[in-house]
């Protein structure tokens, strides 16, 4: 495995180990994504899917865009952590379920039955930072590891 392959998998292991983290606050701990929390495990999902794709096809091209996604994901989590602390104003509309096939009744149990996530609340945090600070120096730290990637292959691959 050449040296750009394990600097990119691993940064791609470090997203699906965030990924993983994320669906079991969601599903074992009950805590509700907001939709700013869902929109942050997009660019994770992204370098999962290069780190494979890097197995097959060792191009640092795909490195580059690895870091890219990740420096997205950090933009995404700076934007969210802070809403949370109030520094500027985030979305002011709902994100609405899909409805489709839904009959009135059900329509209506299902919005009764929601859970409201508001983007401007810390739902948990360790050492004082929220999860969406966590992402984005994680985030930031992966974008690196890519970037190392990047750097570690020579220029005529």
């Amino acid at each position: 495995m050449s040296p750009l392959q394990r600097a990119g998998i691993g940064a791609a292991a470090g997203s699906a180990l965030l990924l993983a983290a994320a669906f079991a606050f969601q599903h074992f701990g009950g805590y509700a994504p907001c939709h700013l929390c869902i929109l942050q495990r997009w660019p994770h999902a992204v370098a999962v899917a290069l780190g494979l794709a890097l197995l097959v096809w060792p191009r640092r091209e795909l490195a580059m865009l690895g870091a890219l996604a990740m420096l997205v994901g950090t933009g995404i989590a700076a934007y969210h952590a802070g809403i949370e602390q109030g520094w500027w104003t985030g979305p002011t509309t709902c994100v609405a379920p899909d409805v489709a096939g839904l009959t009135p009744e059900q329509l209506l149990q299902q919005i009764l039955n929601a859970p409201v996530t508001r983007c401007d609340e810390i739902a948990w945090s360790f050492l004082g930072l929220s999860m969406a600070v966590w992402n984005g120096l994680a985030s930031a730290v992966l974008a690196l590891l890519w970037a190392r990637a990047y750097a570690s292959s020579s220029a005529s691959q």
